[in-house]
Parts: structure tokens; C-alpha cells; sequence
């Protein structure tokens, strides 16, 4: 990575994005504009077609991964014990590959963000290496552990203390009207957009079928449903937002996610043999629910037609941690990062040993020789940032040259 590559940026962006929806992938366009940061977390398959799989810090044990670690994708939920929890939330782009995959997405994710956060880049390597200090340390202790709030602190420990005085109920109110007396989704651009009829159709007959198949079917009825706009990778992509019936009653209503899967960013390049999923929804649904400690309420892969897709209680977008709040105060980021290399080692504890990852012996030792590995994805993580950034600049660039010449042609 000495040497920065020059690209058509804007055409290998395009072309992974072809054949998504036009409203919402025209936004997911406009933010990776906006900051190195946003075009790192929407540009996944860059990183990974860059990778360098012969480097020798990659002779990694086997890991489940999420695939697209970075530090947004982690947040707070409640788990379908209703009890909340801070984990890892994103597991579109999930596969078997070497560790090292992970973590150097998650380090150069540290240093592209630290320009957005203000960190000064001496300071952006020490949160490096408190997360690797913390990844190393869980992995030796050998116990995979979880994050809740009578044990998070800093940061964390304020986001699960407001989401457990949250009412869902206010939660309903900020994502719905309510007419005539009833609850309707608010199409507000923002959050949703509005469903064709064969959209409508097609959600509401799939419902009313999976209802059928619960102990409960009236509580999957369907009241209303929109297009969601969430994310920044998986902009485009088909997504539903679907007001249910719930408990009853207006404030007794439930939010649901349902979201098509498509097949993971790594899979060209992952050097690893992968199981034999039936479809994709369920790969991601098996991954998540070995990587966390409790999975999201109502998790599971459906599927509608030929196509699969991720159902789940919707969550939030606020229960994602705003490392932007960090106020100054280094330590607080130091905590976060801490925290986020323990769940990352709990992580591959607690999905080792399932259909070619290490064995908790393995994560062990890997742990214990950090110090033959991590300066190696140091150094990685310092380059590929500069690359980030210069694949940035060319994206903005022709981005905004594009809008001024739309502009000009009217």
C-alpha cells in the first residue's frame, strides 16, 4: 500500500450499486460525499477487493465476522428477553475469514474517523491500541462475557441507561401519526418513504402467512407499511419498515424490520470454503445469532417468493453510540474502544468451533502472541487510511462535478 492506487472510484461505486433503488441509493450517493468516514462505510467491497490476503499478519485463525466492522456498527438493542444490551448490529456482509479481516477494518475505520472526531492522529493510534490491548486480553481470558448496563461504563453505560427509560410508546409517536385513530407510519423522506401497491401487497400476504405460523398471529397484523431509510452500505437495498398490531391498542404497536439479503460484499474475495446456506437470510441470521450474546427480538430468515430476507424488531437509529458526544474528553473514547475490543474477542470466543472457525484453545493462543500480529495490521491500517482518503477526495470530487454540471444543464 506504499503506493496509492488511482481508480475510477465513482465507477466501481456505481457498479456494486447497480440495480438498487433509485430514490434511496441517489441518497446513499450523496452521503458518501460527504466525509472519508461515510464513504468508508459505504464502500465495503472496496476494502475488501483491495485486501491483502498474502500479508502475512492474515495467517489469522478463522473467525465468524460481521464482515463490515467499523466503529458504527455497534449499538444498543433490546434482546428478545427484552433485557438490553451493546453489541455488535450488522451482520449483512457476515462470513468465515481470518480475524485479521476483522480487526483491520475496524483499525483503519479508528484512524479515517479520527478527522470527523478531532483526534489528533498520535491519538487515534492510542485508541488503536487500547482496542487491541482489550481483543487481546479477552481472548486470553477465554470467556466470552457481554455488555449490559449494570456492567458498561462511559458512553455505553448513558446509551443502555436511555434506551432502558425510553418508552416505546414515544418511540411509536416519533415514527407515526395517528389518524382517525389509528397509528400510520409518518413517510417522512427521512426515515420512510411510501410503497407501491404490489410493495404493499407483497408485505401484507407474506404477514399474514408468517402470522400463521406463530403462537400469536394477531400480533403480527399488519397496520401499515414504508420504505426504510437506514444505513449507509445497505441504502438501496429492499427494506421495509411494518407497523404491526402488536399488544394492542396504539401504544401496545410494534415496529418491525424486514430487509432483503443479498450476498456478502467478501464473498469473491474470502480465501476460506463456506457452509452451504440455503439462502442468504439465513447466513446472516445463523452468523448473528452466534456472534452476539442474545439476538434482537423477532430475528429470523424468511423468505417471499425466490428471495430472502432478515425480519427483526425495528431498532432505533439513536441506539447507535455518537462517538461525536465524546465532549473532549479522550478517556471516554479510550473506554468505548476498550469495550469494543472485548465484544469483538467475545465475539470469536463464543462462535468458535462452529463449521471451520478456531477453537477457543486457538483464540487463546492467538491472543497471547498479539505481539507478532498487530504491528503488522498497524501498519496496514495506517495506508490503507491514506487510501480511504484519496478514493474520497476522487469520489467528492466527481460527485460534486456531476451535480454542478446536472444543475447547469437546466
Amino acid at each position: 500500500m506504499a503506493n496509492l492506487r488511482e481508480r475510477d472510484v465513482v465507477g466501481l461505486v456505481a457498479a456494486f450499486n447497480a440495480g438498487r433503488d433509485p430514490e434511496r441509493v441517489t441518497m446513499k450517493y450523496r452521503l458518501l460525499a460527504d466525509n472519508p468516514f461515510s464513504f468508508l462505510r459505504g464502500s465495503c467491497h472496496l476494502f475488501y477487493q483491495d485486501f491483502p490476503a498474502d500479508a502475512e499478519f492474515n495467517q489469522a485463525p478463522p473467525a465468524w465476522v460481521c464482515g463490515d466492522l467499523h466503529l458504527e456498527n455497534f449499538g444498543s438493542y433490546k434482546g428478545d428477553n427484552r433485557l438490553a444490551y451493546f453489541d455488535l448490529n450488522d451482520f449483512d456482509e457476515a462470513v468465515l475469514a481470518p480475524a485479521s479481516w476483522e480487526l483491520s477494518r475496524f483499525l483503519v475505520s479508528v484512524l479515517v474517523a479520527a478527522d470527523t472526531l478531532k483526534v489528533g492522529p498520535e491519538q487515534a493510534i492510542g485508541l488503536c491500541h487500547c482496542f487491541l490491548d482489550a481483543y487481546a486480553a479477552n481472548l486470553i481470558e477465554g470467556k466470552a462475557r457481554w455488555v449490559e448496563r449494570a456492567t458498561a461504563d462511559g458512553m455505553v453505560r448513558d446509551l443502555l441507561r436511555d434506551l432502558r427509560l425510553r418508552e416505546r410508546p414515544a418511540f411509536l409517536d416519533r415514527r407515526t401519526d395517528i389518524k382517525k385513530g389509528k397509528r400510520r407510519l409518518r413517510l417522512d423522506g427521512v426515515k420512510a418513504l411510501p410503497v407501491s401497491h404490489a410493495e404493499r401487497d407483497k408485505v401484507v400476504q407474506f404477514m399474514t402467512a408468517y402470522a400463521d405460523t406463530q403462537p400469536t398471529p394477531a400480533f403480527f397484523r399488519v397496520l401499515d407499511v414504508a420504505r426504510r431509510i437506514a444505513g449507509t452500505g445497505s441504502l438501496g437495498l429492499e427494506r421495509y419498515a411494518v407497523l404491526v398490531r402488536g399488544r394492542g391498542g396504539l401504544d401496545g404497536n410494534f415496529l418491525l424490520d424486514l430487509k432483503i439479503a443479498t450476498g456478502s460484499a467478501l464473498a469473491p474475495y474470502v480465501p476460506l470454503a463456506q457452509p452451504q446456506w440455503h439462502n442468504e437470510a439465513e447466513r446472516v441470521v445463523a452468523v448473528q445469532q452466534r456472534m452476539q450474546a442474545i439476538a434482537p427480538a423477532f430475528l429470523s430468515a424468511v423468505s417471499i417468493g425466490s428471495q430472502s430476507y432478515v425480519l427483526k424488531e425495528l431498532l432505533p437509529q439513536q441506539d447507535r453510540l455518537s462517538l461525536n458526544q465524546w465532549g473532549g474528553k479522550l478517556r471516554r473514547l479510550e473506554s468505548v474502544m476498550r469495550t469494543m475490543g472485548a465484544i469483538v474477542a467475545w465475539s470469536h470466543l463464543r462462535s468458535g468451533g462452529r463449521q471451520g472457525s478456531a477453537t477457543a484453545d486457538q483464540w487463546i493462543a492467538y491472543g497471547r502472541h498479539a505481539a507478532q500480529w498487530r504491528a503488522g495490521l498497524l501498519d496496514y491500517a495506517r495506508a490503507y487510511h491514506a487510501q480511504v482518503v484519496a478514493d474520497w477526495r476522487q469520489y467528492a470530487a466527481d460527485y460534486r462535478a456531476a451535480l454542478k454540471g446536472r444543475a447547469a444543464s437546466f
